[in-house]
């Protein structure tokens, strides 16, 4: 009786030894928090696809909400580091920025608490600043910008305008970004439809309803038979629904507003990074400087097709993702467009050569040299109808 007393004892005292370490682990996976600023809120494509992901992302952790602090409307001025500094303040252990023009409040706030990793996605100067809790992030979302280029060229030949269509692209800045964005678009329709041309109209604004609604209409009205877009509102899109002019749209469907115009939308998900840099800082291991998603990581996709697009879509789709998942396709192949008539041999990064030949294939490697994009050469075929920054 004596030794079954001692063996229940004992019993008791495993059971209860392990309750306090399986108690102090889930104390240590619910101290931890990510924080998410964002530019805007969901009313803009660009960043509730940032928002969406970190809900996926959450989901994918195990995280609760009270772990997830999600600030939205904060504006690319001190705002932002102050919002970084009250999540840190706040127990956040990774913190992320979504738009340009936070980089700088974002290194700020990274050089005042340095046991926070602070990561920002488009930016370009996390290698310079060369902070050990300070990174950038982007994905090779060029890819998904040509696949639906080939999309919207692909409605271009259904349409039967093949003879030099003009097509119209709604962009926001200036930036490489856009540029880079616009490009790999304009080559995708073009590795369809050759004669095509198209016409960049900016608006010198990330999201404004407003304003991006007027550009896509000036654009249908000088003879656009397609819109595109780098901007974050429904402006554009809904312009082409009220025009029936087919639109490829970015950042996420709009199918739902849009059922008679929408061909496709290329997207980052941002979900794979988010969980990369949560299990890295978990690890206590170092997140890269400049990170980029790819197709074969799931960070770029395309969205499901619109009922406007072309018989035969996917198919081909399926096609050249295969090819630019292998190699055997580079969007930026410097055999496939001109710059003032002249072929492009070069195109450097803080000096370095982004030109470069693999597989017999000479092209542009974006993204290569950082995670931002840096293809800003202006190529025959587009003309930029004015300049805003």
């Amino acid at each position: 009786m004596k030794k079954k007393i001692i063996a229940i004892v004992l019993a008791i005292a495993i059971v209860a030894s392990l309750c306090v370490a399986f108690a102090a682990c889930n104390k240590k996976t619910d101290d931890f928090k990510i924080g998410l600023i964002t530019l805007h809120d969901e009313n803009s494509t660009y960043d509730k696809n940032f928002i969406d992901a970190m809900k996926e992302a959450q989901e994918h952790l195990g995280l609760s909400n009270d772990q997830v602090i999600i600030a939205t409307g904060i504006p690319e001025g001190d705002e932002c580091y102050q919002k970084a500094c009250e999540l840190a303040e706040a127990g956040c252990k990774v913190i992320i920025a979504d738009s340009f023009g936070h980089e700088q409040y974002m290194i700020k706030a990274a050089k005042q608490y340095p046991n926070v990793q602070f990561c920002h996605a488009t930016g370009v100067n996390a290698a310079s600043e060369n902070l050990p809790n300070y990174a950038n992030a982007f994905a090779s979302i060029y890819e998904g910008r040509y696949l639906a280029g080939v999309a919207a060229g692909l409605k271009l030949q259904a349409l039967g305008k093949t003879t030099a269509p003009k097509m119209g692209y709604v962009g926001a800045y200036t930036y490489a970004e856009v540029i880079s964005g616009y490009t790999s678009f304009f080559l995708g329709v073009r590795s369809i439809v050759p004669t095509a041309t198209m016409a960049v109209q900016f608006t010198g604004t990330w999201y404004d309803e407003t304003d991006e609604k007027q550009a896509a209409n000036a654009l249908i009205a000088a003879g656009c038979d397609l819109i595109s877009q780098h901007a974050d509102s429904m402006g554009a899109p809904s312009a082409c629904e009220a025009a029936g002019i087919p639109n490829v749209s970015y950042n996420g469907s709009t199918a739902a507003a849009c059922p008679n115009t929408f061909i496709v939308s290329s997207r980052i998900n941002w979900a794979p990074y988010y969980e990369y840099v949560v299990n890295q800082v978990k690890a206590g291991k170092a997140v890269d400087k400049d990170w980029v998603g790819t197709i074969a990581t799931d960070s770029v996709q395309l969205t499901a097709l619109g009922t406007a697009a072309a018989d035969g879509t996917q198919a081909k789709l399926d096609e050249v993702k295969a090819k630019l998942a292998n190699g055997t396709l580079q969007v930026f192949d410097t055999s496939k467009f001109t710059v003032g008539g002249q072929p492009c041999t070069s195109l450097k990064v803080n000096g370095v050569e982004s030109v470069k030949t693999v597989n017999g294939i000479t092209f542009v490697a974006e993204s290569s040299l950082r995670s931002a994009p840096y293809f800003d050469l202006g190529i025959d075929g587009i003309v930029r109808l004015n300049e805003k920054y």
